[in-house]
């Protein structure tokens, strides 16, 4: 993620912070993940290399830092930003749990610092092309959300629960998140599944059923994959990564259209725009990618009551 990041930010890029001396030399060759443009060479010239997290937040000439480190240590190197005066990005999950994604946000608050979560489903054209349209399939009655991949052969801290949160959790944090974005708390929740996947409900006072389900397949090579289908009393509205875009079912079939930044471009511009003018980052708050974290932890508790509905009190 911080290869895709890096090329998001572009230009405005002043320094890089890395452990490995082949990646600051911008050699990203090895890096691997799920998303295509990952890997590759940078070049690094120009910026500022750091393999020292407190001489990088030393450095006055920087404003603002995107953090991509694991998700276990977002919350410290996230404080000691903000502390250091720093705005901070920082790639989803916010935190492993909820108590620490909401001392981030009491520090960014007491530093007046701005403090965004990149869940980047809000700001993908595929998903926004959802949100864009869903007012025209009228009341939502049912919705899925759907995730896989392979196990990761790549970042050995992803295999460790303790560091990544697990599968269920750092992969499908990003379909939680774009549930709450459109339809906001459920009043109860179940699910069902094994260490690596969920089949998860959320059930709405409207009558709308939400499943998020997904997670780590174990046969190797198998390919990444994200879709959701939400439907409606007057339509549906369905997307596939494995090549179907997002299209609006009524009475005639049309194709939505997506314009606007790549989703990543998009969400590095948006953070930067909020730092700039002092704006709250409204379309991704990080309560919101708080409250995420705490619904997360919720599903993973109602998978172990193998389908008994729990309900929703966060």
């Amino acid at each position: 993620m911080g290869s895709v990041h890096a090329r998001a930010i572009g230009s405005r890029l002043a320094a890089v912070y890395s452990s490995d001396p082949r990646k600051l030399a911008g050699d990203l060759s090895d890096v691997r993940g799920n998303l295509p443009g990952a890997g590759g060479t940078l070049d690094f010239s120009a910026v500022a290399k750091y393999t020292s997290i407190d001489a990088l937040l030393g450095d006055s000439a920087i404003d603002a830092v995107d953090i991509c480190l694991p998700t276990d240590m977002h919350e410290s190197v996230a404080i000691q930003a903000l502390r250091a005066g720093k705005h901070v990005l920082v790639e989803k999950p916010i935190a492993l749990d909820g108590a620490s994604a909401r001392r981030m946000i009491a520090e960014a608050d007491s530093c007046g610092r701005t403090l965004m979560c990149g869940q980047v489903l809000r700001f993908l054209p595929e998903y926004h092309a959802l949100q864009a349209n869903i007012l025209g399939i009228g009341k939502v009655t049912q919705a899925t959300f759907h995730r896989r991949c392979g196990v990761p052969t790549w970042g050995g801290w992803l295999l460790d629960p303790a560091r990544s949160g697990g599968a269920v959790f750092d992969l499908l944090i990003h379909d939680v998140d774009y549930c709450l974005y459109l339809f906001g708390l459920p009043t109860e929740v179940a699910a069902t599944g094994s260490v690596d996947i969920i089949d998860a409900q959320l059930f709405y006072r409207t009558g709308l059923v939400v499943t998020i389900s997904g997670g780590w397949e174990r046969a190797a090579g198998y390919p990444f994959r994200m879709e959701y289908r939400v439907s409606g009393e007057r339509g549906t509205i369905e997307y596939s990564s494995n090549g179907r875009v997002p299209t609006l079912y009524t009475a005639a079939e049309e194709a939505l259209p997506l314009t606007g930044a790549t989703g990543h471009g998009a969400e590095v511009e948006y953070f930067i725009a909020c730092c700039e003018s002092g704006t709250p980052p409204l379309l991704c708050p990080p309560e919101d990618s708080a409250r995420a974290v705490e619904l997360m932890h919720l599903l993973l508790a109602a998978r172990q009551r193998n389908g008994e509905k729990i309900p929703c009190n966060l």
